[in-house]
């Protein structure tokens, strides 16, 4: 009986990694209309900036409110940003006012003026936005853009204009905008419906498991997981439809897919 009952389970398995290889290596084919794409560890890594905005802010503080730099060091900024996060849960939504009222409050606590928190939100921004793309993704975005509208789908608050790559896209979408943010699949339809496409005629492109994959697939869209750390996946009821380990492997896999986009307004 245990060995009748193993073959079913090895044959599903065999089966399951068949599909998970046709997904890494683009096999699966359907028609793709437009495509939402996350920013942070999709096009970027975000652990380099994350560091770069902790070592801008200390040196600010240093040189404008050496109070503030003495009370809250980085570490202690860290642990204010998440009191500040769960004391305002209405604005888990927006990064931006969080990472202000932070500052604020850390200016105040502090005993420094709080008026001071605009130059240090705007410091902080510069920081936040000088990001370095992975080696692969902006000539893959150049070919992606080519071929089906782009538009930038993130939870983060990146500046596309100070980045450089706004060009690319042809609309932002993120939280503070919309009012919600990935996984809620309230996001992905409001791309959706400025793309002027049905859900399952976009293509979400992105590095989270939870917000971009698992978000976008339950919203109704077709999705493709960047995996750029061999990462395994956890989830048997839903898969991505695409897997690749870099964004030029999802500008392959459109080249064979589809044909090249007419030059349009932006949206």
């Amino acid at each position: 009986m245990g060995k009748a009952k193993a073959k079913p389970r090895a044959r599903r398995a065999a089966a399951a990694r068949s599909r998970d290889g046709q997904r890494r290596m683009g096999l699966v084919s359907f028609p793709v209309r437009a495509i939402t794409l996350d920013l942070d560890d999709t096009l970027w890594p975000f652990a380099p900036v994350g560091e770069r905005i902790e070592r801008v802010l200390d040196a600010w503080m240093h040189e404008h409110s050496p109070a503030t730099a003495l009370r809250f060091p980085a570490a202690a900024m860290r642990e204010l940003r998440e009191r500040v996060s769960s004391e305002n849960p209405g604005l888990a939504h927006d990064m931006g006012a969080l990472r202000r009222l932070t500052l604020e409050h850390a200016l105040r606590e502090s005993g420094s003026d709080p008026a001071l928190a605009d130059a240090a939100y705007e410091a902080f921004f510069e920081a936040r936005n000088q990001v370095e793309c992975y080696p692969d993704a902006i000539e893959a975005l150049a070919r992606i853009a080519a071929r089906v509208p782009v538009a930038a789908l993130t939870n983060g608050n990146a500046d596309l204009d100070r980045i450089g790559l706004a060009h690319h896209f042809r609309f932002y979408l993120c939280p503070r905008e919309h009012g919600a943010a990935k996984p809620d699949a309230s996001i992905f339809h409001a791309a959706c419906v400025r793309l002027d496409c049905a859900p399952d005629e976009v293509l979400h492109v992105g590095d989270h498991i939870e917000a971009d994959v698992l978000g976008a697939a339950r919203a109704g869209l077709r999705s493709c997981w960047i995996d750029r750390e061999s990462r395994d996946w956890p989830h048997e009821d839903i898969r991505p439809d695409l897997h690749f380990d870099t964004l030029s492997a999802l500008a392959d896999w459109l080249d064979a897919a589809s044909p090249p986009l007419a030059k349009a307004a932006p949206a």
